[in-house]
């Protein structure tokens, strides 16, 4: 099915075409002043100079070419040449009945599916996640969401940082604190022991401490280097205490990640390209890309028209350790080899764009990327109430299930006094908190343009009323108690007939829906939904004010708008899906 505005877009092109002028110039888009129009073209502006006419002469032309076009109420020109279109009841109708007769709601699937990989989340083995990994995962989930939406095949990868010098680090405290330990006896033949020595509660303890004392002695510090070493050189112990290091915080990460509704595809780390490494730097010598630079090993990147410096890429440092951007490039080297994609999109904090330009750029110069497009997707900082860096009222970096919980009890504080679900079952109440309480803290990010810092105020964002996650599912909770209503006294949905005033500005704003689609896609941003689902739960609002549904007269009329309810509601939980918020079924 075509988009609203593709439809007319061909419709006004063929206009245009019709006048000698190129039919790409018809491109309609939903009016910028909804009292002259409902859609607007601006394509006479574009057209003049090839036309040598003023502006308004071609727009008169397209209008005259327009005239017998059936779908058109009203045409009218504005100003220096806008033509401004009103489509007739009987066509706008008949475009939602086939919207909503389509299981995709007039989405077009994309007709040559991409390959697309994104790379979000970015924990640290060994580390619990807190605040500051909620907005590249909720982002990072919502485009994952999207893309497959659109038919992609799409790869999720969590992108572990489980590789480095904190890893030597961790490996020398507990050596020091546990030296009985079989992992540090060389002569020790195996097999090491399946449970873990340490649990996730012991890392978080151990690693600040590891971390203070190798800043402050450097004998510490030599220790974790040599640890780490043997540890990339695959010494049996090491690498088996290793191991349930990653075990231990994976159980954590699918736990915090399960209780947000996000899946990965994959859970590769640094470590899993560490063996590309060698080859990938033998690759970029020998193209005479790398050179030695005060001993280590980089890859300059500068181009003759940067505006600002751009260092180049370390490889190696002088030590012969090697860096972030080591692994990054040798990752994308790995992604090329296994998936071959078409794009690949890393969600990460903007203020790492300029390591992700010089690892992009590395990658492009060697010839490492094929044929990806790579993008990082940037994003602004959640800011707690005096607009800083969220932080916990000790100053300290709250943990992200301590977030959740803290979301989740203030859901079921709004619910109580809302005086929603106060008869329901305690698993089911439970149940309805958890999902207020995420959409609230979702919605609240996803509602902002990514690049945009926002204010967290868990408050404001509980509210079942104005633009927030908790108002969007009441909203489709609401429709989905009058259908059960209807259905209780017999009404069913039916056709959808040509809209009345009543009904027409909901129609106009549930076929915005491809267009909003197209748009966050275009844009990477999450929030072009969001501001969709706001707008249209706010015109379903307007609609069932100003009529009586289930108590309308005419069978006709009421299965008419109780499809188009059931429309709208399918739109808000289709919506609310790619955004990652579940819909309860009641409240």
């Amino acid at each position: 099915m075509t988009s609203l505005t593709a439809y007319l877009s061909e419709i006004v092109g063929r206009a245009f075409a019709a006048c000698g002028l190129p039919a790409e110039l018809g491109r309609t888009q939903v009016s910028d002043r909804p009292d002259l129009g409902q859609f607007q073209c601006n394509g006479a502006l574009a057209a003049a100079k090839i036309a040598r006419k003023p502006p308004r002469a071609v727009a008169e032309a397209v209008v005259d070419a327009l005239r017998a076009e059936e779908a058109f109420a009203g045409i009218a020109i504005a100003g220096p040449g806008f033509v401004n279109l009103t489509l007739t009841d009987g066509f706008l109708g008949a475009h939602i009945a086939a919207m909503a007769g389509d299981a995709r709601l007039g989405v077009p699937a994309r007709p040559d599916p991409l390959t697309v990989i994104l790379d979000f989340g970015g924990p640290n083995v060994a580390k619990p996640m807190h605040v500051g990994h909620l907005r590249a995962t909720i982002i990072g989930d919502s485009l994952q969401r999207l893309y497959r939406f659109l038919g992609d095949r799409t790869i999720s990868d969590v992108h572990l940082g489980d590789w480095g010098l904190p890893m030597g680090m961790l490996i020398t405290e507990i050596r020091n604190r546990r030296p009985d330990l079989p992992y540090f006896d060389e002569a020790y033949a195996g097999p090491y022991p399946d449970d873990a020595p340490v649990t996730l509660e012991d890392l978080e303890e151990l690693y600040p401490v590891a971390a203070a004392a190798c800043r402050d002695d450097p004998a510490r510090l030599e220790e974790a280097r040599a640890a780490t070493a043997a540890l990339q050189a695959h010494r049996p112990g090491y690498w088996a205490l290793w191991r349930h290091f990653i075990r231990v915080s994976l159980a954590a990460l699918d736990r915090d990640f399960g209780t947000l509704g996000v899946r990965f595809d994959l859970f590769k780390g640094e470590a899993d390209v560490n063996d590309l490494i060698p080859a990938m730097i033998a690759h970029l010598t020998a193209k005479d890309l790398a050179r030695r630079d005060e001993g280590a090993l980089v890859v300059p990147v500068a181009e003759a028209d940067d505006k600002q410096e751009i260092p180049p890429l370390i490889l190696e440092k002088s030590d012969g350790g090697v860096m972030y951007g080591t692994t990054d490039l040798a990752t994308i080297v790995d992604r090329v080899q296994s998936f071959d994609p078409d794009l690949v999109l890393y969600v990460v904090d903007q203020r790492q764009h300029l390591h992700f330009e010089q690892v992009f750029r590395a990658a492009r110069k060697a010839g490492l990327s094929g044929k990806a497009r790579l993008e990082h997707i940037g994003f602004g900082t959640m800011n707690g109430l005096d607009g800083r860096p969220f932080k916990t009222r000790a100053g300290g970096v709250m943990k992200l299930q301590d977030l959740i919980g803290a979301a989740t009890d203030q859901a079921e504080a709004r619910l109580t006094e809302a005086g929603l679900a106060s008869d329901y079952p305690a698993e089911e109440r439970a149940d309805v908190a958890r999902m207020v309480g995420i959409a609230a803290v979702k919605f609240a990010d996803l509602s902002n343009w990514r690049m945009s810092n926002y204010i967290f105020d868990l408050d404001r964002f509980m509210r079942f009323e104005g633009r927030t996650g908790p108002y969007l599912q009441y909203a489709a909770v609401r429709i989905k108690s009058l259908l059960r209503k209807a259905a209780d006294q017999g009404a069913e949905p039916g056709a959808i007939l040509p809209p009345s005033d009543i009904e027409r500005d909901l129609m106009l704003e549930l076929a915005r829906l491809p267009d909003a689609v197209a748009a966050a896609e275009a844009k990477r941003a999450p929030s072009e939904l969001a501001d969709f689902a706001y707008g249209a739960a706010q015109a379903f609002s307007r609609f069932y004010a100003s009529c009586h549904i289930l108590s309308e007269a005419d069978r006709g009329v009421q299965a008419s708008q109780l499809a188009l309810s059931a429309l709208t509601l399918r739109t808000l939980v289709q919506v609310l899906d790619l955004l990652g918020i579940e819909v309860p079924e009641r409240m």
